[in-house]
């Protein structure tokens, strides 16, 4: 099999997993399935370790509101893909996090 239909295989069932469905627009994935992370209401905060938090040692996001997309929030059972805008050269992703390291605030 080719290393071109394995991606897309796999980002089929990670879009599969979150109840994504493709339309005019997609974004870069992004790993951050190693990450402590919490959502508010606009924004995605992530660290290395939940210790980063409190020292600042952590990143946050805007979460990026695409018009052709209802809900930029997709959650699966075990893995969260955000629409993401971390205000850098212009770049957007969509940052998949592991569920069982999401902060409860």
């Amino acid at each position: 099999m080719s290393v071109f239909k394995n991606y897309m295989e796999a980002k089929q069932k990670l879009f599969d997993h979150v109840g994504f469905v493709p339309d005019w627009v997609e974004f870069p994935i992004e790993d951050n399935t190693e990450m402590f992370w919490y959502v508010t209401d606009d924004e995605v905060t992530y660290a290395k370790e939940m210790e980063h938090f409190e020292t600042g040692e952590c990143y946050t996001d805007e979460i990026y509101r695409q018009r052709f997309y209802s809900k930029h929030v997709y959650e699966g059972e075990e893995y969260t893909m955000i629409f993401c805008d971390p205000h850098v050269d212009g770049c957007k992703w969509f940052r998949v996090f592991n569920n069982s390291n999401k902060v409860k605030l």
